[in-house]
């Protein structure tokens, strides 16, 4: 069965587009079969944007792109961030691409995004922020391992946002969190439950 975090979906690349509102705005944007949410924003992803705010102006990392509703709404949102959007699927990439040239051409000031998957980051990389709806379905351990490589890149005072849903597991993804340390036997910063709305938790990581 084809998911979401499949590298290559199967289904046929059927393109369309959609109305999409962003910060305010609204854009005509591409979506296909084989993405996470390809008819419209989904909750979860609309629970975080209405909650954090505008990112930092530094660099900032959506783990888990899709077709890009989250790392468009930080370059909207902050003229002067640096978004990485990271993905595995390369459907959703090239979704995102193109989405990316559809919002700059009514809005020039959007900031730069980098669409990537994970080996084209830097290991020495770091973040500013990291916002991010996580694949929750891809499984727990497969979950912690993404997680693991990623939230310990934020930089000193950096935030991670995250949205999960409660009925799948938000709180023992907070407890988890709280538990973990990076190489050198640090924290992963302090969690807390921000937000609940329509079934969904908001995390929030901070970096000490």
């Amino acid at each position: 069965m084809e998911h979401y975090f499949s590298a290559t979906p199967a289904s046929a690349d059927e393109r369309r587009q959609i109305s999409v509102t962003l910060d305010g705005r609204t854009f005509s944007l591409e979506t296909a079969p084989g993405v996470f949410s390809p008819a419209h924003v989904d909750l979860g992803t609309t629970v975080l944007l209405d909650t954090v705010g505008a990112p930092p102006a530094g660099d900032v990392l959506d783990l888990g792109c899709g077709w890009g509703p989250i790392a468009l709404t930080a370059a909207l949102r902050e003229p002067s961030a640096r978004v990485t959007a990271l993905d595995v699927n390369e459907r959703a990439m090239d979704l995102l691409r193109l989405n990316v040239a559809r919002v700059k051409a009514s809005a020039p000031e959007l900031a730069p995004i980098s669409v990537v998957t994970a080996s084209e980051v830097p290991p020495e990389a770091r973040f500013d922020a990291i916002w991010s709806n996580p694949p929750i379905r891809i499984g727990k351990t497969a979950l912690h391992e993404l997680l693991a490589a990623w939230l310990p890149r934020l930089k000193p005072g950096g935030e991670a946002w995250l949205v999960v849903q409660k009925n799948l597991g938000a709180d023992s993804l907070a407890r988890w969190i709280s538990e973990q340390t990076d190489d050198a036997g640090a924290p992963w910063g302090q969690i807390e439950k921000i937000r609940s709305s329509k079934g969904f938790r908001v995390l929030r990581l901070a970096r000490v």
